[in-house]
């Protein structure tokens, strides 16, 4: 079987003819397989949907329990049969319950990555390196020039800046799923055991994460607090909240923002960061190419982001190379900037603030 007979791109997503599914379609379909719970991945009102229970719980979370006519869990690493195609899920490092799907027939195995990270991450199982014929690649930071520092080092720039401005609120713009719940369990790591306070759009999913049992401490609610008492507090807010009249009720506050874009200081200066933290839930240059090379695959396929450079270099290491071209892709926020600005940020979940 060749693999574009078992997988290729058609307008509503990845489609896999044998077995009769897409994967992430980006409109309603009969029967989806989702691999993480990011709406320009994980959108709602397909027949079926199978999912890790991480994701299939944050679904339910964003969209109600009754996003989907019928949902099924896939167990990481069990092997599932879907109309004669071999499916499974496996660890994508992305954000909790993300994962690949690899798919496989007639001898013929192309593993589809969905958005991934090899950085550390408290708050989600790591990558896990899966062989395969053809590998499905993001290329959000997909240039030379992204190399992403450590986030352990960027959150010690947090708590420097806390203790240089003890009356400054600290306002962190991070994405309300992955991003925000990352942010907090890195400085709770590094030690920091203050309460950290929640813009109301991240409310609804920092609970959910605690409910999986990720730790996180106290995370109060921004709304019941006394703003002008809020000197030398870190409050977690949508990026967009930190332009609003929102964030000019705070003492003196101090602007963040969590994202792997704010290695580029043009950006960082035009969104009015003063304390830009590159910090990014998806794999760097070096590690996109790391990546394509330990899975040992022949082929690489391309889905959103920096397209061109990735598959030029893929074509200097002798492997056949494509860009998808597929749409939609991309809006989870911290992929705003790939490919021309390929869309809106990803929706924060309405709260009170």
């Amino acid at each position: 079987m060749k693999p574009s007979d078992l997988l290729h791109p058609r307008h509503e997503g990845l489609w896999c003819p044998p077995g009769q599914f897409f994967i992430d379609p980006v409109r309603p379909v009969e029967r989806a397989l989702i691999t993480h719970g990011h709406a320009d991945h994980a959108r709602s009102g397909h027949g079926h949907v199978l999912a890790t229970r991480e994701t299939l719980r944050i679904m339910a979370v964003r969209y109600g329990i009754d996003f989907a006519g019928e949902t099924q869990e896939a167990k990481l690493g069990e092997r599932i049969t879907v109309n004669g195609v071999s499916v499974s899920f496996h660890p994508a490092g992305h954000v909790l319950g993300s994962a690949q799907i690899a798919v496989e027939a007639d001898g013929c195995r192309i593993v589809v990555s969905g958005d991934y990270k090899r950085a550390h991450d408290p708050t989600c199982l790591p990558f896990e390196v899966v062989p395969c014929d053809v590998f499905v690649s993001e290329a959000t930071f997909g240039l030379p020039v992204f190399r992403h520092p450590p986030a352990e080092g960027e959150v010690a720039k947090l708590l420097a800046s806390l203790k240089l401005f003890p009356d400054r609120a600290h306002l962190v713009g991070a994405y309300a799923l992955g991003k925000a719940q990352r942010v907090i369990a890195l400085l709770r790591q590094a030690g920091y055991d203050r309460p950290i306070h929640l813009h109301g759009a991240m409310e609804k999913l920092t609970a959910h994460y605690r409910r999986e049992g990720v730790e996180l401490g106290e995370t109060p609610p921004v709304r019941l607090a006394e703003r002008a008492k809020m000197r030398g507090e870190v409050v977690i807010c949508p990026p967009s909240a930190l332009q609003d009249l929102w964030s000019r009720r705070f003492p003196d506050p101090v602007a963040g923002f969590a994202s792997g874009w704010m290695q580029t200081r043009a950006r960082a200066r035009q969104k009015g960061v003063e304390l830009p933290m590159v910090i990014s839930d998806h794999a760097d240059w070096p590690d996109l190419c790391r990546t394509i090379e330990e899975t040992g695959c022949q082929e690489l396929w391309v889905t959103h982001g920096q397209e061109d450079a990735l598959v030029h270099w893929a074509g200097t290491r002798g492997l056949r190379a494509r860009p998808l071209h597929l749409v939609g892709y991309g809006d989870d926020g911290e992929a705003e900037g790939s490919a021309g600005e390929s869309g809106p940020p990803e929706r924060e979940e309405p709260a009170p603030a």
